[in-house]
């Protein structure tokens, strides 16, 4: 039972690497003219090396039998491959660095689209640190599969083939002999790829838990030091680091154990090709140039097979990688399907009522959990603000992200629509008429005007100056030695929370939309600057829907209405 067990385990690890590679011959189809350029260039690099063997035999028979008229020819011919060899691989090299810099380039700018189009429930269900290490280490390894792996099958294959029928040719034992290790590796395969599929999965899962552990520990490095924990995180980054530095000692002592006994194996071989040709050469059955050609090519054979069974964990290793960057492209993606509409309600807009409604709408983020919001109706047209309250956890901020797109209702409809009857249900198509303030910081490395302008790419300075005095920011800007050129760092960490949110305001209204969300945008303003700050929101454009969720009692009196959630 614990065999069948096993073998049934080994079969679905097989069909698990065949569908990994099934996927990833999408890529190798893609680059089949950069694969078939390798091909040639490992063909070409063989056959060189493979008739240097030969007429370097031919060379030695020469000098021995002192032939003075083929000595020019046969060193002619070796030292003009030889050169012509080095020549080659150097320029082959300036050429393959190139192809697989761009391959992986492409491969990268792929799944890095994949994840930032993909559904957003299902990648916020990844680490950041986890996503990190797929796109910089997993990539890395599937790119340089994909060019590299086929033209190394299929040189070492050739080498293999071309040094065994040299040798056959000569002396069909030399070959048996060359061939010792092949009952060895076939048996063992089994072992060797179960065990290596499974070190490979865990080197690849520790590293991506030291990268989330160290990403998260940088981006909340303030809190970690207001609490005091420095010392604690350093203790167990320490830990973590010692858990990947036992799994990757684990894969080195078999990777060392298995290349030491493969090497063993292969110095058998070749002291036992070595000693028949003695042998042989003894026996006055071979010339001293076959004897070097035998040693050559016999060397050649081995180290040919065992470069085909070395290909294994590469085989390996390559599938794993592809098999957690194909987990990322199932997911789900935007495509953007509604844009025709979205566009026509967004120019309808200026001359005709927007109005968003939810009826009946029910959301849940596990089927086996509550519902977060459940029955839920409203409805907002141009020029009306409504405010959302309820108690945190309520089901706020899962109201905006169902109005942003990011996910949708487990039932009932949610949508917007214009007065000449035109209607489009919530998705990522009908964020171009959106601008979204969340309450926490929103700010990316860079300055100021660089945060301002994701909400409009060719904004001028004066338009930026504008919104800044829109949200009650203008003056601190100014005072500012490079005004709106000034850093703000990683995170606005040159920023406090209330002008973070003025910058994210800002930006919101530089955008102009139809609908503005609000969440909690100003709780870390005083009343005071709220005030001032809403009421420019509202004169700013007297047609914008504006969604906002509070705990403040003070922002109620600019809503139209009040729908209480949860």
């Amino acid at each position: 039972m614990s065999k069948n067990n096993s073998t049934g385990k080994y079969l679905a690890l097989l069909k698990d690497m065949k569908t990994e590679w099934k996927w990833l011959f999408k890529y190798i189809r893609r680059y089949k003219w950069q694969i078939a350029f390798y091909i040639l260039v490992g063909v070409l690099a063989t056959l060189m090396s493979l008739g240097i063997s030969v007429s370097s035999k031919y060379l030695i028979d020469a000098v021995v039998s002192r032939l003075d008229d083929k000595l020019l020819l046969y060193g002619g011919m070796v030292v003009s491959m030889a050169v012509f060899n080095i020549v080659f691989n150097a320029v082959t090299s300036w050429i393959s660095a190139k192809v697989t810099t761009k391959t992986n380039n492409d491969i990268k700018s792929e799944i890095y689209s994949h994840m930032m189009l993909a559904d957003w429930k299902q990648i916020c269900s990844f680490h950041s640190g986890e996503l990190l290490n797929r796109i910089e280490g997993d990539v890395g390894v599937v790119s340089s599969g994909v060019i590299s792996f086929i033209p190394n099958l299929v040189t070492r294959s050739l080498q293999f083939i071309g040094s065994l029928v040299i040798v056959l040719i000569y002396d069909k034992t030399m070959a048996v002999l060359a061939l010792l290790s092949a009952p060895f590796l076939f048996f063992s395969s089994r072992f060797l790829v179960k065990t290596m599929r499974k070190y490979n999965k865990q080197t690849r899962e520790v590293n991506g838990r030291v990268l989330a552990y160290t990403e998260e520990s940088f981006q909340n490095i303030q809190m970690l030091k207001s609490f005091d924990l420095t010392r604690s995180y350093i203790k167990s980054f320490g830990e973590l680091i010692n858990v990947f530095r036992s799994v990757r000692l684990n894969y080195e002592k078999f990777s060392i154990a298995t290349t030491l006994v493969l090497s063993l194996i292969g110095l058998i071989v070749s002291y036992a090709c070595y000693g028949w040709g003695v042998y042989r050469l003894w026996q006055g059955a071979i010339t001293y140039g076959t004897m070097t050609l035998f040693l050559s090519i016999a060397s050649g054979l081995s180290s040919s097979f065992s470069s085909l069974a070395g290909m294994v964990p590469s085989a390996i290793s390559i599938a794993t990688s592809a098999g957690r960057i194909k987990e990322i492209t199932a997911f789900d993606k935007e495509n953007d399907s509604d844009s025709a509409l979205a566009f026509k309600l967004k120019a309808s807009a200026a001359s005709e009522k927007l109005t968003v409604i939810a009826e009946n709408v029910a959301f849940s983020y596990d089927a086996a959990e509550e519902k977060t919001v459940d029955d839920f109706c409203f409805s907002v047209s141009s020029g009306e603000t409504v405010a959302f309250i309820g108690a945190s956890g309520g089901g706020k901020t899962t109201m905006l992200r169902l109005l942003l797109g990011l996910i949708y209702p487990s039932s009932g409809s949610l949508y917007i629509q214009n007065e000449s009857g035109q209607r489009l249900n919530i998705s990522d198509s009908t964020r171009r008429l959106c601008a979204y303030v969340p309450q926490e910081k929103s700010i990316i490395s860079g300055s100021i005007a660089d945060n301002l302008r994701l909400g409009k790419s060719d904004a001028t300075d004066d338009e930026l100056r504008f919104v800044l005095s829109q949200a009650e920011l203008l003056d601190f800007v100014d005072s500012l030695p490079s005004g709106l050129n000034t850093p703000v760092g990683e995170h606005g960490v040159n920023l406090s929370q209330g002008q973070a949110q003025r910058v994210s305001i800002a930006r919101a209204l530089l955008r102009n939309p139809e609908i503005l969300l609000m969440d909690e945008a100003t709780s870390a303003l005083d009343v005071e600057t709220e005030g001032r700050l809403l009421e420019n929101v509202m004169k700013a454009n007297n047609k914008r829907i504006c969604i906002i969720t509070t705990h403040r009692e003070s922002m109620l009196k600019y809503a139209d209405r009040v729908y209480n959630i949860g």
